[in-house]
């Protein structure tokens, strides 16, 4: 028997409330030690006011990393220069109507050329910036906490890897 597929518009309703969703999160950094992070708008689904890394439910047909390439493209309209795993992370949380949510979030560290980066979604997002860990902007995503005391190590040693530099510098040389 075959089922009809669900429209977009009522599947994305349901991704996290009817259903396990699943997200790809994707934390952009400079290859010099910077995240870039967005203050989410109030048209935004959730997290209003709170600065947060980029994110996207992972499509059917793709894969984690095709995910994170074309929601970075998307939010960005930048390029992935190296994609590293860092781990997964189950997210619960109520939403502002009362709705409990269950996502699973495949957390990823993106090396970008910041100068590709800019908000592609002007109506999503009120604000941008690069930021060092030491000097995060507040208030941050609702599981930026959690997401640190899971990832933290592993983010921190990417982002002191000097093969981010060497990649950055080997793009520069054949722009």
């Amino acid at each position: 028997m075959a089922f009809a597929k669900l429209p977009p518009e009522i599947l994305r309703q349901h991704k996290g409330s009817s259903f396990v969703g699943v997200t790809t999160v994707f934390l952009c950094h400079d290859g010099r030690g910077k995240v870039f992070l967005a203050k989410r708008s109030k048209n935004a689904r959730d997290e209003h006011g709170r600065w947060s890394p980029g994110a996207g439910g992972l499509k059917h047909g793709q894969s984690l990393e095709q995910n994170v390439r074309r929601e970075l493209n998307e939010e960005n309209a930048a390029e992935a220069l190296k994609i590293d795993y860092m781990g997964y992370m189950d997210v619960f949380r109520t939403l502002a109507d009362g709705t409990p949510t269950h996502w699973l979030a495949m957390n990823f560290a993106v090396l970008v050329d910041p100068k590709q980066m800019q908000i592609n979604e002007p109506d999503m997002f009120d604000d941008s910036g690069w930021f060092t860990l030491d000097n995060l902007p507040s208030p941050p995503h609702s599981q930026f906490e959690t997401f640190m005391n899971l990832h933290g190590d592993t983010l921190k040693k990417i982002l002191q890897s000097n093969e981010h530099i060497r990649l950055l510098d080997k793009k520069a040389i054949n722009e």
